[in-house]
């Protein structure tokens, strides 16, 4: 949450963090998307599917950060509608005091692939040494038409 408050408050951008049942639909034109999280912070597990319906009634964008292992057990986001899914797998990497980078997963919707961070596939080798694909986000310099541009465009 301290990611998405910092991100937020260095684009102007305000945040109202609640619970879902709590959300004012009757102002719902105020809000471009809603991030859910399953398990939740006491471990309780939600079906997010009619609440991703309802957003999508409004416009609204469905971000599901959901941990993988209980992917195992529950509907998967793109199952559930969510619009963007997203979430950490450093349970399956490295431990977190033994440093970085730690592996996450992040996928869209067709309609959102064009606004991805960039994306690099790479070759690296695994624990035993044998050859084995990454694919790492990076922010990456584009040389696009301004009227075509719909990713991210940065500066060195």
């Amino acid at each position: 949450m301290d990611v998405v408050l910092t991100r937020c408050n260095g684009l102007g951008v305000e945040l109202v963090i609640g619970a879902v049942s709590d959300f004012p639909w009757e102002d719902s034109k105020e809000f471009c998307g809603m991030i859910v999280q399953n398990p939740d912070n006491i471990g309780s597990l939600t079906n997010f599917t009619d609440l991703f319906a309802k957003l999508r009634e409004h416009d609204i964008i469905s971000v599901h950060n959901a941990d993988l292992m209980s992917l195992c057990i529950v509907k998967s986001p793109g199952e559930m509608g969510a619009d963007i899914a997203v979430g950490s797998a450093q349970r399956f990497g490295l431990p977190m005091s033994f440093g970085g980078p730690h592996p996450g997963y992040f996928s869209v919707k067709d309609k959102f692939k064009r606004k991805m961070p960039g994306r690099i596939i790479g070759i690296t080798k695994d624990s035993e040494g044998n050859a084995a694909l990454k694919m790492v986000l990076q922010v990456r310099e584009q040389h696009i038409k301004r009227n075509k541009a719909t990713s991210n465009i940065c500066t060195a």
